[in-house]
């Protein structure tokens, strides 16, 4: 064997081609420890992987073929035969019902077609337009100078309906998978009116977005409802995420108990210090420390209270992964398991 440890395994290239799985998917799922390197070159950084962790990337790539969620893939590959099948068993029925909605929205966009409706049409789940309004919308300002950061920018194209938000403190960005018809479009819609409309989006199991003239139109079962639009230009938040530093410390942590230890901040200011193996969570006057995974070099972090509370609050799924590249940079936080809600969070001095 050489001094690298590294004669007996294979790098992720070779891995990637073997297992069926990109270089790009494997660098993920060793992120979120579904599937982490026999070995990794602590100089270059450079991935191995051994023969025998073929079997359970197959199993990965496969279940992820049936979209298979990363959480419900861990519980699978560590459960006993009968629960794995029962799981699978569960996940069949959710796809079942998921075709049956893709039916319910074809015959949406054709009812539609038919009627004759201009302009490029969305067609998606009502109450999951909802809920990503619900999430991105505490990153918008409410009262501040510029209009045009009180809107939710609303994408749609490319298979996807993109819904971000930012008051220049907080930025929230939310991904829905979604087939569009026509070209792709962009609008900002004032947040208060697409807020005042979720309880009637929950209430209709398919909408459609239209872009119309004066605005958007939402439409669903034969009721129809128009949003305004502003019309400054929105900043670039593709820009601003492309131009953060490539994280340096990336943490795993339960997101109900890291907002639980915020609670107690009566001076308004969270400081956060991530250690080996655990985050400290000094608020107020309480001290938490918080199991947590930990990769990459302590580092300490102070935010508003409301700003990391809100960012927290709308994350998806039990357990969040925070990305930090400097303590004076944006905080990037994700699901541990879905990467389509991102929410930048800017810290404050300590």
């Amino acid at each position: 064997m050489s001094a690298s440890g590294t004669d007996d395994l294979i790098t992720i290239g070779v891995f990637a081609r073997a297992s069926g799985l990109t270089p790009s998917a494997l660098r993920f799922y060793a992120d979120s420890g579904l599937l982490a390197p026999a070995y990794t070159d602590p100089t270059t950084g450079y991935r191995y992987y051994s023969a025998d962790q073929r079997e359970r990337a197959s199993a990965i790539r496969r279940l992820r073929e049936i979209d298979v969620p990363l959480d419900a893939v861990t519980r699978i590959l560590s459960a006993d035969a009968d629960t794995a099948a029962h799981l699978l068993d569960a996940h069949v029925r959710l796809l079942r019902e998921r075709a049956d909605t893709a039916a319910v929205v074809a015959q949406l966009l054709k009812t539609v077609l038919t009627a004759g409706e201009s302009g490029p049409l969305v067609a998606l789940p009502g109450g999951l337009f909802a809920d990503a309004v619900d999430q991105v919308l505490p990153a918008a300002d409410t009262d501040g100078p510029f209009p045009i950061l009180t809107g939710i920018l609303v994408e749609v194209g490319d298979g996807a309906v993109v819904l971000t938000s930012t008051d220049r403190y907080r930025l929230s960005t939310r991904s829905l998978a979604a087939p569009a018809s026509g070209a792709a479009w962009a609008a900002v819609v004032p947040g208060r009116e697409l807020a005042a409309l979720t309880e009637w989006l929950r209430a209709h199991r398919e909408i459609v977005l239209r872009r119309a003239p004066d605005g958007v139109v939402v439409a669903a079962d034969g009721d129809e409802r128009l949003c305004g639009t502003l019309d400054d230009a929105f900043p670039d938040y593709r820009a601003m995420l492309a131009d953060l530093p490539a994280p340096s410390t990336r943490v795993i942590v339960s997101r109900d108990a890291l907002l639980a230890a915020t609670e107690d901040a009566s001076d308004a200011r969270v400081h956060c210090e991530i250690a080996v193996d655990a985050v400290k969570v000094l608020a107020g006057e309480s001290e938490r420390r918080l199991d947590a995974d930990v990769s990459g070099p302590a580092i300490a972090m102070s935010f508003a209270s409301g700003t990391l509370r809100a960012a927290l609050t709308t994350a998806v799924g039990p357990d969040v992964m925070l990305d930090i590249s400097r303590p004076d940079m944006p905080l990037v936080i994700r699901s541990a398991t879905d990467g389509d809600l991102t929410t930048l969070a800017m810290p404050v001095a300590p």
